[in-house]
């Protein structure tokens, strides 16, 4: 993964450890105080919210301990690879479309990344600009031919 990837989820981490852990203790002690924990609701929300927020923060954990950062400066452009931003032409319609091949936990569509698991990026990789690549979608078959490589 990128480094601003990284440093993303070990900041989300420290949120998540430093403010809302502390919030959700809070809110068990107020349910709590409240009196017979067999027919609070209060009592029973908070403490799913916090097993919800305990799963999240070792999937973090899990994420982060896994993390392998990727020297931007070794990444060459001459054929597709991760962290590349690829400009593509749909072959059939003309439309084009630009994609950064990102790790899973970096993909954003909205921002244009997409994960390194999809299968378009697993169509793109290693392929080199001017190649037109025939990518198996749940639509079908397209063909996209790789305008541009770049950073």
């Amino acid at each position: 993964m990128s480094e601003e990837g990284y440093n993303k989820l070990v900041a989300e981490l420290r949120q998540l450890e430093a403010v809302e852990r502390p919030k959700i203790v809070a809110a068990i002690a107020e349910a709590r105080d409240k009196g017979d924990l067999s027919e609070n609701a209060e009592y029973d929300a908070a403490k799913e919210a916090q097993g919800l927020l305990e799963m999240k923060i070792n999937k973090l954990k899990a994420v982060i301990a896994d993390a392998k950062i990727i020297d931007e400066s070794k990444l060459k452009t001459d054929s597709v690879q991760i962290l590349n931003k690829v400009e593509l032409k749909n072959v059939k319609n003309g439309a084009k479309m630009t994609y950064t091949i990102v790790s899973e936990s970096e993909a954003n569509l909205k921002e244009g990344k997409i994960s390194v698991n999809t299968p378009i990026a697993q169509g793109l990789l290693g392929h080199k600009m001017g190649d037109v690549v025939e990518i198996k979608v749940p639509q079908g078959v397209i063909s996209l031919e790789i305008v541009s490589i770049s950073f």
